[in-house]
């Protein structure tokens, strides 16, 4: 066995911290950040790895990296939340997945010591957090883009079956 098919087969990530949200029951999640507006949480940073943050607050939105813990063994054709239809599990962002990996994009408010505090967030409270980077708009926006069968979503539907348990807060209604 050549040395990149050991490796392949032994990757292991030791979580930098730990998502604490209101979201508690996963049948009641927000499925997306954008349907998360207003739900507020924290990161909490392991203080082994809280140097890392150095700078990050210049940066009005971050990228998690998650595992998610609470998903279910995997299954390479699903329903997504938005649609009827069985889809491949690669053309959607559905929880179960062969490597349970989740990604969101959510607004950095402060950071104070090792603890991030966001909004927008969609994840499950005790979520282990894999890593962090900045998002940058330059790197991570794509000027045109197609969105597959979830482009044809309507929006009330897309709104309605998105938000899911997530209360609004105030501040948000004013963004």
């Amino acid at each position: 066995m050549r040395a990149t098919d050991r490796t392949l087969r032994s990757v292991t990530y030791k979580p930098i911290g730990t998502v604490r949200s209101e979201h508690r029951d996963p049948e009641r999640t927000p499925i997306q950040p954008t349907h998360a507006r207003g739900c507020r949480g924290r990161l909490q940073i392991r203080p082994e790895v809280a140097a890392g943050l150095k700078d990050l607050d210049g940066f009005s939105h971050i990228l998690l990296i998650y595992h998610l813990h609470k998903a279910g063994g995997p299954m390479l054709t699903v329903r997504p939340f938005m649609d009827e239809a069985e889809r491949g599990v690669f053309a959607t962002r559905h929880p179960r997945r062969p490597n349970a990996i989740g990604i969101s994009v959510v607004r950095l408010v402060r950071i104070e010591g090792e603890t991030l505090y966001v909004d927008d967030l969609d994840i499950l409270d005790g979520t282990p957090l894999l890593d962090i980077k900045p998002f940058v708009r330059r790197f991570d926006t794509v000027g045109t883009s197609r969105d597959g069968w979830a482009g044809r979503v309507d929006e009330r539907t897309a709104r309605l079956r998105g938000r899911r348990g997530c209360r609004r807060s105030r501040s948000s209604d004013r963004r």
